[in-house]
Order: structure tokens, then sequence, then C-alpha cells
């Protein structure tokens, strides 16, 4: 059984967790949208975008999905949730 830790966010909240990865995630719900191609991700999906600058579906079509794919943080399961928001902006992947 893995062992979860106490630990406490530059905010002050306080949560248990068992990787290395320094993400409160209480935090990262308070950030997710509440609309936009980017309230349909995981939190880690969401990071893997930001961190690679792309905040806009304009932004997103401009790489393929095995790029996407390529991001730390991107699972395929986020594929069709972005094929999806991308098709009804009239846009697609590279």
């Amino acid at each position: 059984m893995v062992s979860k830790t106490l630990r406490t966010c530059r905010k002050g909240h306080h949560y248990y967790k068992s990787s290395d990865c320094p993400t409160c995630p209480i935090c990262e719900q308070e950030r997710k949208p509440a609309s936009g191609f980017q309230a349909l991700l995981s939190a880690p999906a969401r990071r893997a975008l930001e961190n690679n600058g792309i905040n806009s579906l304009e932004d997103l079509s401009n790489y393929s999905e095995k790029e996407i794919l390529a991001f730390h943080g991107m699972g395929p399961g986020s594929i069709p949730k972005l094929k999806a928001a991308l098709t009804e902006a009239g846009l697609s992947f590279r």
C-alpha cells in the first residue's frame, strides 16, 4: 500500500498525496475553467497545454495529434475532447 503524506501548499491548503508531484489538488480545482475547451480536460492535460503556450483553439490547431500526445501530462483520452472542440470551432489538428 502506498503511503500518503500530509502537505500544505503556498496558499495554506492541506491535502494528502502519495506521489512526488508538488501540485495542490485544491488549487488546481480552483483554477479549473468553468467553460471553454480547457474545462473539458483533466488538470494534467490543461497544464500540459498551458506549459506549451496553448491557450486557445487557434493555438491548438497549429499542432498535430502526435505532437499534443507527446506533451507530459497529456493522455489519449483528451484527444477526442480536443478534436470535438476544434471541429465545433471549424478547426482541426495540423
